[in-house]
């Protein structure tokens, strides 16, 4: 994969970033794959993770770290994850993995979000990767129709079931120019569990992985 190692090295480069003997969140994605396995050569400099995923809960376990529940756990010192989308204000499309929910959780319950990608996912404006929204399932149909008079074209994710037994609707052809408040309306959809626009709590610290190393964005 080509940009795999601008991955790796965005995901390396987080590790700066985790406090000693923390509690930290953990994203879900290939990037954050990175993440989990470097962390894992430091696991004893921290205390535990909460994962945003049963896959990277499965990929923590594996390399030694414990994963603790959030209600155990409590506000988070910092939260690592990647994007699928960013623009250089900060703001993300996520939830190619499925995961959106439970990453809005974590984040929300975080201190610092350090959000891990490589040059590929840079936009001027979000919404050409096409917006995940996690939709309960009797309101699939009803929630799309919304979806369309917002502009949109949703599609059904087939055989995809979130970790919180949801549906996933990807929204296509949405030029989004304010993606905070269009993510306040969408969240407003009755059935609609939330969606991929992370601008309400978006990224603190944005690390690019480049040929030439390091590119770091930090919010305005």
């Amino acid at each position: 994969m080509a940009n795999d190692h601008l991955k790796q090295r965005a995901a390396e480069a987080a590790l700066a970033y985790i406090p000693d003997d923390a509690i930290i969140g953990v994203g879900t994605g290939s990037t954050v794959n990175h993440f989990i396995k470097a962390l894992g050569q430091h696991r004893f400099r921290i205390r535990a993770a909460v994962s945003s995923s049963q896959a990277s809960t499965a990929l923590l376990k594996e390399v030694g770290i414990e994963v603790m529940d959030l209600n155990a756990a409590g506000d988070l010192e910092v939260y690592v994850d990647g994007a699928d989308e960013s623009t250089r204000d900060l703001a993300l499309i996520k939830g190619g993995g499925a995961a959106l929910t439970r990453e809005k959780i974590v984040a929300a319950a975080s201190r610092q979000f350090v959000c891990i990608v490589d040059p590929s996912k840079i936009v001027p404006v979000l919404g050409r990767f096409p917006l995940p929204v996690e939709v309960i399932p009797m309101a699939r149909s009803y929630v799309a129709r919304q979806l369309v008079k917002l502009g949109g074209q949703p599609v059904f994710r087939e055989g995809v079931i979130t970790d919180n037994g949801n549906v996933i609707l990807d929204v296509h052809h949405l030029d989004i120019v304010d993606p905070y408040s269009l993510e306040t309306e969408i969240n407003q959809i009755v059935g609609v569990v939330a969606n991929g626009l992370f601008a309400r709590r978006g990224a603190d610290i944005l690390l690019i992985g480049t040929e030439q190393g390091i590119e770091t964005l930090k919010r305005r």
